[in-house]
């Protein structure tokens, strides 16, 4: 692999030579700012093989160098060994920007090129404004992996499903209506759409385009007249075009969106600048008025709605059915036969697919056994799987989609023996998870108001971890959504009530050991006083905690009734739903502290 890594390298050296370029810049996205990507578009994947979610990469006449953030520093150094490719941080205080290094590395009057269809519009600025200074250009090229990318995966043409109401609560014309209604209060007209799973919410139409993630390729504009849905004509049978034509929606060719865009005269268009990308943006921006914000479809997709909620308690109810049987084969199996990281894996979404309204996993699962627990983002393959043993602690994190609801779970979990050391970074990590879980707060805070609550802990003691604490959860959608978050760095997206997210401190001891646990929650009303009103947290997620891991002198008296409240919750809700086998298990590990 590192070979072919270096002749990818060298291929695209000769083709930026023929543009007179001299550096290539990959986003690491497609033109639909997605997280996770078609085959087709695995574009750092290909020219790095790195094979996280999250990374960028540069490449001059010379040298090539790959950014991503703390989640993967490890797995990065791993997997840009021997290919001449460095890894840079990103998301840290010390980090040097592409922009700066491209800028250390070209001299004044360089070319750097760029596939503008895979590059969001504040991307493309925040670029340009770096080159500033160094009189570099920056110049739109077209993909130049295509020249040289044998056999590239085609635009996915999986078939469109609809969403029946009954799961998404609320249907195609409402929802456009609604966002009508916004686009008035900006003075706007249309709204261009281009995130993947914005657009399955706002049509209820789910696909299988993107590995974990229920969506299909496509774009649309939308307003209070227009609804135009940009798709491969193969991907909708004829009974779903009929739908979708009553309420409204016109069906159009994915291959001529930007052709439509340049079509578009004397509108006021709201764009998204964090997740439409430039092309899009180009095509539009010299025959109409923009206005800039946060996608309006972003925002109302996170407002999950009573029906949505429910599918969510269902899903969590599965989830946590699914959970304790895992666990209770693990336990029972250790040290008894050889199962290996890659197995429990497998296992995990095994049980999982019993349940009513499985669609598959959310993501792949990271399963971290000792001293692999501190890679945050592990993907273990059958190839390096590592054997479990009786001895220390396994973190798993997994998920499952189901018709209702999308679950995202963690824990950390003894499989024998662990250090007084282990106990206490258990314990003031889940002090930080508690701490967030019951927050209250007044109606205008932001994710990175709340996350010292889970931080507090760990910073009293001199510890951290590098990555966010919180993200948004799709409804039977991607397990990673926005816009609003809870982590370190500003966002100006509030907490809403609706809104679904993770709650994950973590602590990693590299070379020894990681551990995270994450629930999700529901973010709710909780009072209104004279002072405004008060918003707090539901929590969604019904899995029990390993209590042989705390050390119990380290909770608060307020901390450890949350603890067994919540154990008592989920013993509640999962019994009934448990053979009878699993009730002595899950009473036991349930039991009070």
């Amino acid at each position: 692999m590192k070979s072919e890594i270096i002749q990818r390298l060298t291929a695209l050296r000769a083709e930026m030579k023929k543009l007179g370029i001299d550096a290539w810049y990959i986003s690491g996205t497609d033109p639909h700012s997605s997280e996770y990507l078609p085959k087709r578009w695995e574009t750092r994947e290909y020219i790095a093989g790195f094979t996280g979610s999250y990374g960028l990469v540069a490449v001059t006449l010379d040298k090539a160098a790959l950014w991503t953030d703390s989640r993967y520093f490890l797995q990065a150094t791993e997997e840009l060994e021997g290919t001449g490719i460095e890894m840079q941080k990103l998301r840290v205080t010390d980090a040097v920007s592409p922009d700066s290094w491209l800028s250390q590395n070209l001299p004044a009057g360089s070319k750097v090129g760029l596939d503008a269809q895979s590059l969001t519009v504040d991307a493309f600025r925040s670029l340009q404004k770096g080159f500033l200074k160094k009189d570099i250009e920056l110049v739109e090229t077209p993909d130049l992996l295509e020249a040289i990318w044998e056999d590239r995966p085609a635009v996915p043409n999986d078939k469109v499903f609809e969403l029946d109401v009954k799961y998404a609560g609320v249907g195609r014309p409402e929802k456009q209506q609604k966002i009508a209604g916004e686009l008035a209060a900006f003075g706007a007209d249309i709204h261009v759409v281009s995130m993947l799973d914005e657009l399955a919410w706002l049509y209820n139409l789910r696909g299988s385009d993107v590995p974990y993630n229920p969506v299909f390729t496509g774009f649309a504009v939308i307003g209070e007249k227009e609804s135009v849905l940009f798709v491969d004509p193969g991907k909708i049978d004829s009974e779903l075009k009929s739908k979708l034509e009553a309420d409204g929606v016109e069906l159009k060719d994915y291959t001529t969106f930007y052709n439509y865009l340049t079509e578009i005269e004397g509108k006021t268009v709201f764009v998204d600048p964090s997740t439409l990308n430039y092309a899009a943006y180009n095509a539009l921006a010299n025959n109409n008025e923009t206005v800039e914000g946060t996608s309006l479809v972003a925002i109302q997709k996170a407002l999950k709605n009573e029906t949505e909620l429910e599918g969510f308690r269902s899903a969590m109810k599965k989830d946590g059915v699914a959970l304790v049987e895992s666990i209770y084969w693990l336990k029972a199996i250790i040290g008894k036969q050889t199962v290996t990281d890659y197995e429990f894996g497998e296992k995990l979404a095994e049980i999982r697919a019993k349940q009513d309204g499985f669609k598959g996993e959310s993501f792949h699962p990271i399963v971290g056994y000792k001293s692999r627990g501190a890679i945050v983002h592990l993907h273990v393959f059958a190839e390096d799987a590592q054997p479990l043993e009786a001895d220390g602690v396994v973190l798993f994190d997994s998920g499952g989609q189901y018709i209702d609801g999308t679950t995202d779970v963690t824990r950390t979990v003894a499989l024998g023996a662990v250090s007084d050391q282990f106990k206490t970074d258990f314990t003031l990590t889940l002090k930080g998870m508690i701490g967030l879980t019951q927050a209250k707060f007044p109606y205008g805070v932001k994710g990175c108001h709340l996350d010292i609550l889970a931080r507090q802990a760990l910073w009293e003691n001199g510890m951290n971890y590098g990555h966010g604490t919180g993200h948004g959860v799709g409804h039977f959608l991607n397990v990673h959504e926005g816009p609003m978050a809870i982590r370190l760095e500003y966002n100006e997206n509030l907490m809403l009530p609706g809104q679904v997210l993770s709650n994950e401190p973590a602590f990693y001891r590299e070379g020894q050991y990681g551990l995270r646990t994450e629930n999700m929650m529901v973010c709710v009303e909780r009072e209104t006083t004279e002072f405004g009103r008060f918003l707090g947290f539901d929590t969604l997620t019904l899995c029990p905690i390993d209590t042989t891991l705390i050390k119990v002198d380290l909770l608060t008296e307020k901390e450890r009734k949350w603890l067994n409240d919540y154990h008592q919750l989920v013993n509640d809700e999962l019994k009934p739903l448990l053979e009878d086998k699993y009730h002595a298990f899950l009473d036991e590990i349930t039991q009070a502290i």
